[in-house]
C-alpha cells in the first residue's frame, strides 16, 4: 500500500468510527444533550399548553402534577409513572398527558423538541387512542427496577467540560407496563416487561429537577 492509501485508509476509519458514535447517541435519544454547549441563540420558545377538556358541569379535568424534589431517583420514578399512566375513558387525549410531563421539561427550552418527540414514542396516537377508547382501555406502570446505567459513567467521562450541565444524571426503569379494558364485554388485561432510560437534571443548588430526554423503549442503557 502506497503513503497515499495508508492516508486515505486512516481517514476512513476516523470517519467511520465517528459515524458510529453519533448512531449509537441518536439510538438512545440523547444526541442533544453532549453535542455542545446549551447555550440556543435564541431560546426556543415553550409551547403553550394545551386546553384540558371540560367535564359537562364545567370543571376542567386535569392531570395531576408531578411533584417538584430534588432527589434524581425520586424525580425518575414519579416521570416514569406518569408516562405510562393514562386513561382512555377520562375525556383526555395523548396531549394531555403530554403536557404534565413537558411542565417539568428542562426550562431553557433547548431539549424541549425532542422530549416532546421522544413522549410521542410511548403514547398512543390520536387514532390508536380512539381504538383503544372503545374497549375503555387503562395502562399504568409497576416498577420493578431503578438504577444508574453503568454506561453513563462512561458517558460523562467522555463528554467536553460544558457538554453536559451540572447534575445531569440518568435512570434506567424496568418495570411492568399493565392494560387493563373491556372485550366483548368482558374485562381483559395484559401485562408486559418494559424497560427504558430517562436523562434528567438536578442543579447542585438544590432546585428542583428537570426531564432532559428518554431512551427509545425499550433500547435502555445499561
Amino acid at each position: 500500500m502506497n503513503p497515499t492509501d495508508a492516508s486515505r485508509s486512516r481517514r476512513l476509519v476516523v470517519i467511520v468510527t465517528a459515524a458510529a458514535l453519533v448512531l449509537i447517541l441518536v439510538g438512545v435519544g440523547v444526541y442533544g444533550l453532549v453535542t455542545g454547549p446549551r447555550t440556543p441563540d435564541p431560546p426556543p420558545a415553550e409551547p403553550a399548553s394545551p386546553s384540558a377538556p371540560v367535564t359537562p358541569g364545567g370543571d376542567p379535568r386535569e392531570l395531576a402534577p408531578i411533584p417538584e424534589t430534588d432527589d434524581p431517583e425520586e424525580f425518575a420514578r414519579s416521570v416514569a409513572e406518569a408516562l405510562f399512566a393514562w386513561d382512555t375513558t377520562s375525556g383526555l387525549m395523548p396531549l394531555d398527558y403530554t403536557s404534565v410531563l413537558l411542565e417539568v421539561a428542562d426550562p431553557t427550552g433547548v431539549e424541549q423538541a425532542g422530549l416532546a418527540s421522544d413522549i410521542a414514542g410511548y403514547l398512543p396516537t390520536r387514532e390508536s387512542w380512539t381504538e383503544l377508547r372503545k374497549y375503555s382501555t387503562t395502562q399504568h406502570l409497576e416498577i420493578t427496577g431503578v438504577f444508574v446505567p453503568e454506561t453513563w459513567a462512561q458517558a460523562e467521562e467522555q463528554a467536553q467540560p460544558g457538554q453536559l450541565q451540572p447534575g445531569t444524571t440518568a435512570y434506567t426503569i424496568e418495570g411492568i407496563r399493565h392494560r387493563a379494558g373491556v372485550w366483548n364485554d368482558e374485562p381483559t388485561t395484559s401485562a408486559h416487561q418494559v424497560a427504558f432510560t430517562i436523562f434528567l437534571t438536578c442543579p447542585p443548588d438544590g432546585d428542583p429537577c428537570h426531564l432532559l430526554r428518554l431512551s427509545i423503549l425499550d433500547q435502555p442503557l445499561r
